[in-house]
């Protein structure tokens, strides 16, 4: 039991920490306080509202791994270095992989129903 309850001070000591370095994550949270209940209200199959979730829950997730991935490159050494470099920008590119996912996902299953209220 203490072994969870020091695995949940650390994931919140590290969701603290994001919130309050990370703008990029600060921003995708944001997003997710809106988009969420809008696909708990959408009229769409709840698989469907599943896929919706995880599609904006993973980019958080890849968001957390990227700044876990650049504060340990960070500790190695701050003198620039070409793998230091390929590593950050991987991370990034993982990033813009999940974004470009969510957002495929909310154009194809929110997308039509946005349609059928605009007309």
């Amino acid at each position: 039991m203490r072994r969870i309850v020091n695995a949940a001070g650390y994931s919140i000591a590290g969701l603290r920490h994001a919130m309050q370095a990370e703008a990029a994550l600060r921003q995708e949270l944001f997003a997710c306080l809106v988009l969420i209940p809008l696909a708990v209200l959408l009229p769409v199959p709840a698989i469907e509202r599943l896929l919706l979730v995880l599609s904006m829950l993973l980019v958080v997730l890849t968001e957390f791994l990227n700044s876990a991935v650049e504060a340990a490159i960070d500790r190695i050494s701050l003198e620039r270095h070409p793998l230091s470099g390929q590593a950050k920008d991987l991370g990034s590119a993982a990033v813009a992989v999940a974004l470009l996912m969510s957002a495929l996902c909310w154009a194809v299953i929110g997308g039509p129903v946005a349609m059928r209220w605009l007309s």
